[in-house]
């Protein structure tokens, strides 16, 4: 299954979520408007937005404030990666060079700096005090997750704990937010709404994961960046922590150099990397994830936003991109 066959219940929705966005992205700064076309260019999966869209639709949402929401989610996700890029020195992303590569690190940060402040505004306009808190509070703890990941680079002794503190802080909380999001503007029941944050936070470890394992197991053409620049960053992600766990003393000592350094022989890694469980391993942890997901939405009514949601699970984790 891929995106378009995923997304077929809300497709008029994501249209409507992407007129939101180009119409937002609009400036007299002629740079923005340049650096937003080019974000936007790009495509993107819109996972983040998608999931305000089917929980809403899940909850019997009416009205139009989910788009401008959804447009929000979308908004602060692209501002993360505007910074990440410039954080980590990346120059691809989505099949083409990054806006850092072509624009330069200070355009990058401050059109991220502006798509916050955009982001913020358009809270404001739906005048929903509850998704405002969500929002915003979710924007501090993706912050958090930032600098955590980064006092994490270059350590080989990062703990499993610490790795997927920075995985819930970094990635999953903004599905966690935008699932909520999606719940309180329905109206939805506290129990609902718990469910909903405990779906978006599971289902977006479960991408994380698989996007652990893609950086070991895809190729550039497919993942649309560097393969393998996790590791050339010295990032310890979860397969590396798994040799680290499990490997030969050899493998052992070829990872915790490769994250030391960030310069390593990447087919040597990869090699220690499929000789052990790792990837096996990182997929197990995936499909647990996706499991608490799709336990949580028992208490949603049946639909056909309930369904797409469910499917989402298992593509969480057996996509290829």
């Amino acid at each position: 299954m891929n995106f378009s066959e995923l997304f077929a219940p809300i497709v008029s929705d994501m249209r409507a979520v992407d007129a939101v966005i180009r119409a937002r992205l609009d400036s007299e700064v002629v740079l923005i408007r340049t650096i937003g076309d080019y974000i936007v260019g790009a495509g993107g999966k819109r996972m983040r937005p998608a999931m305000v869209l089917l929980v809403a639709g899940a909850l019997g949402y009416r009205g139009d404030n989910h788009h401008r929401l959804a447009a929000v989610v979308e908004f602060i996700h692209t501002a993360t990666l505007l910074h990440d890029d410039v954080v980590d020195e990346s120059d691809m992303r989505r099949g083409r060079e990054t806006a850092n590569a072509v624009f330069g690190n200070a355009a990058s940060v401050l059109v991220g700096d502006y798509l916050y402040s955009r982001s913020f505004e358009m809270m404001v306009e739906t005048d929903s005090m509850g998704a405002m808190a969500v929002l915003s509070a979710a924007t501090t703890i993706i912050a958090e997750g930032e600098v955590l990941q980064l006092l994490n680079v270059h350590d080989p002794d990062v703990s499993l704990d610490r790795y997927l503190q920075v995985v819930r802080y970094k990635t999953a909380k903004l599905f966690e937010a935008a699932a909520q999001v999606g719940a309180i503007i329905s109206g939805a029941t506290p129990e609902q709404e718990t469910a909903a944050a405990t779906y978006g936070r599971h289902i977006g470890t479960a991408f994380q994961l698989i996007d652990d394992v893609l950086d070991y197991s895809g190729d550039v053409q497919t993942l649309g960046k560097n393969v393998g620049d996790d590791l050339r960053e010295g990032k310890p992600t979860l397969p590396l922590i798994r040799v680290l766990e499990t490997g030969t003393p050899e493998q052992r000592d070829l990872i915790r150099g490769a994250i030391e350094t960030g310069d390593a022989d990447f087919e040597a890694v990869a090699r220690a990397i499929h000789a052990t469980d790792a990837l096996d391993y990182t997929r197990q942890a995936a499909r647990a994830e996706a499991d608490l997901a799709c336990e949580a939405l028992a208490v949603f009514p049946d639909s056909v936003y309930r369904e797409t949601l469910l499917k989402f699970c298992a593509f969480a984790v057996e996509r290829d991109r």
